[in-house]
């Protein structure tokens, strides 16, 4: 960016046969994997990152012709909301629960409101993709409801 040189752009993937060969899994053996792993309440991205580091499973999408979510709907062991709405409603719990307690803790507060803001926009977002249903709301006491039940 900052120099006058062209750069040096490539993808950086393995080849699928070298990604392959260092597995060593078959396409039942690594669905069976996800769908275990799912079901132990793992969540998307820790599925993928234990079958790269444990199973040498480099992409899971070249192995077996399917996404790692897709495998997972697939299986019907989906977590009850999506995952980039399940980790803000996670921080909008904790953060509520450690004002419980510090009540004049300012800073925290504002930051309560920006992240219920963007769960608010993501509950819009999904309800228009039909992803929830179209009466689900987000309710504080509900949303630790749902925590809870997960951890």
């Amino acid at each position: 960016m900052h120099t006058k040189k062209k750069g040096k752009s490539s993808s950086r993937k393995l080849r699928i046969e070298e990604a392959e060969a260092k597995s060593g899994l078959g396409k039942d053996e690594i669905e069976k994997l996800i769908v275990s792993y799912a079901k132990g309440g793992m969540p998307a991205e820790l599925i993928g990152e234990t079958l790269k580091r444990k199973h040498n499973v480099m992409y899971i999408r070249k192995e077996t012709g399917k996404r790692l979510m897709q495998i997972i709907k697939e299986n019907n062991v989906e977590a009850p909301l999506p995952p980039d709405m399940l980790q803000l409603v996670k921080k909008a719990v904790n953060i509520r629960g450690h004002l419980s307690s510090n009540k004049s803790d300012v800073h925290n507060r504002i930051r309560l409101g920006r992240i219920e803001s963007k769960i608010w926009r993501l509950v819009k977002y999904y309800k228009r993709e039909g992803v929830l249903s179209s009466n689900w709301k987000y309710d504080p006491a509900t949303a630790e409801l749902i925590i809870r039940g997960k951890a």
